[in-house]
């Protein structure tokens, strides 16, 4: 019996390791390419849509900051979803210029704001740019995707990058976004497949994301739905490498605890919501659809991986005896997994923060365990993150960039 679990465990990690080394090993064996998107006479018109849930803090330096975007003035329009602000902040936004739209639901979520926000606008738009309340984006964002957009992409997915790098858990969560936008964005694209998206940074076709939003209803990880119906309607999701969006990283625990709570009990949900379709899928041919709705639904997440393996590769070699898998093949799947999430830093980020990001990373690794026992509900609940980032302060922009 325990020998039959102890095959079973390792089949299943090896199978989220091997999976992530072959993505990280094609992100890195793919190359970034120069985009001449300054040559781009057509300018589509675009709207920023922001769900703002209770964000006075912040949500004006966010504003603010796009008036500094390089693209036809009469060509975009910030539309800010305003949840729950505060009246002053609602009259210091409709001061800015930009398309206030007030909404309070009972059960906030960004699904229910975007769909008010379809609903009013109406469809002089040709993209959908969605960001979060605390994205700041590159000047030449918009210059970016609208060249993809012209280029026959309708869902394109920016890269987010860092806006802070102010504590350790920043400079961990840093680190975390650094690998995953190595693996599932480039990565998969360098495979042919579709990117996964973020939930923020992403920009579609308006008609296309103004009908699939109107098909979510989702609480929690709402992206993770998007992605799959994009799929299911015949369009694959496009990482724009060099279009950057700067997000806040977390800053202390209490944080970390609470995002990860949302992401991880969303993964199982929607792993068990879309397995069967998922496999359906395949069969069909569709691997798109089966590697977002199977695949990264069924990973371990990274930073459990890494602890699991660490334990019983430890484990092994002081138990060999009791053991049927040999200590030195465990040996080897560690190795692995460390390859694959040291490939995708960049050396400069390695060299002067890796060790800060170390601090951080037990005590994120036992908060995602004692997790793994308080998910129960999390899906049903909008929990809300807190920002409080008004500027970039990354020192590392460079190696972002790299």
């Amino acid at each position: 019996m325990i020998a039959t679990i102890e095959v079973i465990l390792f089949v299943y990690l090896a199978g989220c390791v091997l999976y992530n080394l072959l993505l990280s090993i094609a992100g890195r064996l793919s190359r970034k390419k120069k985009i001449s998107y300054e040559e781009t006479t057509a300018f589509a018109k675009i709207a920023i849509l922001i769900p703002a849930y209770k964000e006075d803090s912040i949500i004006l330096s966010t504003v603010n900051s796009y008036n500094r975007l390089r693209y036809p003035l009469t060509r975009f329009e910030v539309v800010v979803i305003a949840d729950s602000l505060q009246p002053r902040t609602l009259e210091e936004l409709a001061a800015t210029g930009a398309n206030v739209i007030a909404v309070k639901f009972d059960k906030s979520t960004k699904a229910k704001s975007l769909n008010v926000a379809f609903e009013k606008l109406g469809d002089d738009y040709d993209m959908a740019l969605i960001c979060d309340a605390d994205n700041m984006l590159e000047e030449d964002f918009l210059l970016k995707i609208n060249h993809a957009y012209q280029q026959g992409y309708h869902a394109i997915q920016g890269q987010r990058v860092a806006k802070n790098l102010d504590t350790p858990f920043a400079i961990l969560d840093a680190a975390n976004e650094i690998i995953a936008n190595h693996l599932y964005r480039k990565g998969a694209n360098a495979l042919g497949l579709s990117s996964s998206v973020i939930g923020s940074g992403m920009a579609f076709h308006y008609p296309l994301i103004k009908q699939i939003l109107g098909e979510i209803q989702a609480t929690g990880g709402f992206d993770k739905v998007l992605q799959l119906l994009v799929i299911e309607k015949g369009h694959s999701i496009h990482y724009l490498e060099d279009a950057y969006v700067f997000d806040e990283k977390i800053t202390h625990a209490a944080v970390f605890e609470n995002q990860r709570k949302r992401w991880m009990s969303s993964q199982l949900v929607y792993l068990r919501t879309y397995w069967r379709a998922g496999w359906k899928a395949l069969f069909r041919g569709n691997i798109n659809y089966f590697n977002l709705a199977v695949c990264q639904n069924a990973l371990l997440p990274r930073m459990l991986l890494l602890a699991a393996l660490t334990f019983i590769t430890a484990l092994c070699f002081l138990l060999q005896s009791f053991m049927v898998i040999p200590a030195y093949v465990w040996a080897g799947l560690f190795i692995a997994n460390m390859m694959s999430l040291l490939l995708p830093i960049p050396g400069k980020f390695f060299r002067k923060y890796l060790v800060t990001a170390m601090i951080a990373l037990p005590r994120a690794i036992g908060i995602m365990i004692l997790l793994l026992f308080r998910l129960k509900g999390a899906d049903k609940t909008f929990i809300h993150t807190t920002h409080t980032q008004t500027g970039i302060n990354n020192p590392l922009l460079d190696a972002a960039r790299k």
